[in-house]
């Protein structure tokens, strides 16, 4: 039976295609996921679609964030007010929050580099995949989407570039999270203010330690879109070119680009 479902024929899979989204390995830099783990600790982890652990540093983040109040620290100091940052911080939830901080960072670049060379393997291997998934509830498929409308639609409301792409599980956790920043920010509201004219207002509503967790969520939902979309359309391109390989292609007959037979 010769069919392209993950059927665990294989030691090692490049993706799978599911209702709930298309999950792929492929090579990245380990610097560049460690630095999203600097930036929010979960976020280097759902780049590797290592959703539990994302999910769980994630909401560490927040919560112990905002009890040790970090973010209201931050902001003491980018004006230059030190003894009143050091006053504001919580450090009985700091030292709790500084181990794990520090694991979010190495265990996420520890894991991409194992990721990288699982993805080596993989490719030599070039086992089947499925392109395909149908249930109940969803349909998912392999093809070719824009990266820049992903990164466009994540820039209007975090998440929905996520949609565009079909990665149900991140996106339902950015919008989620995403409203909750916009609720307890006040950010809306104090851009309903600024457009009435009403700037010293629109300043006094906003709450500093929810609003400077947005730099991170935006960049992370804009870079996660457009990254995971350009390699979605690299596996597809990878994926139809297996199929058409396998049986449109005589034996007896090589595609080369250059010296390289692909």
């Amino acid at each position: 039976m010769d069919n392209y479902s993950n059927d665990n024929t294989a030691r090692r899979y490049k993706a799978h295609v599911s209702i709930l989204g298309t999950t792929q390995i492929h090579l990245r830099n380990p610097y560049i996921i460690a630095w999203w783990s600097v930036s929010f600790p979960g976020f280097g982890h759902l780049l590797l679609s290592k959703y539990i652990r994302g999910f769980l540093l994630l909401a560490w983040e927040v919560i112990i964030n905002l009890k040790a109040h970090v973010n209201l620290a931050m902001i003491y100091s980018f004006q230059g007010n030190i003894p009143m940052a050091k006053e504001v911080l919580n450090t009985q939830w700091l030292l709790i929050y500084i181990p794990v901080y520090i694991f979010a960072i190495w265990d996420s670049y520890r894991t991409t580099v194992d990721l990288n060379n699982i993805y080596i393997l993989s490719e030599r291997e070039d086992h089947r995949i499925n392109s395909f998934s149908m249930g109940a509830l969803e349909i998912n498929y392999l093809d070719k989407r824009n990266p820049f409308l992903a990164a466009l639609w994540s820039f209007f409301m975090p998440g929905l570039g996520q949609l565009y792409i079909h990665r149900i599980i991140t996106a339902f956790v950015v919008v989620v999270w995403s409203v909750i920043f916009f609720y307890y920010s006040h950010m809306l509201e104090g851009i309903s203010l600024l457009f009435l004219g009403e700037i010293k207002h629109a300043t006094e509503v906003l709450d500093p330690e929810w609003l400077l967790m947005f730099p991170s969520l935006y960049g992370f939902a804009i870079f996660d879109a457009y990254m995971n979309t350009v390699e979605n359309n690299k596996l597809f391109e990878k994926e139809q070119r297996r199929f058409l390989m396998k049986n449109y292609q005589a034996k007896t007959f090589s595609i080369t680009k250059g010296t390289k037979v692909l």
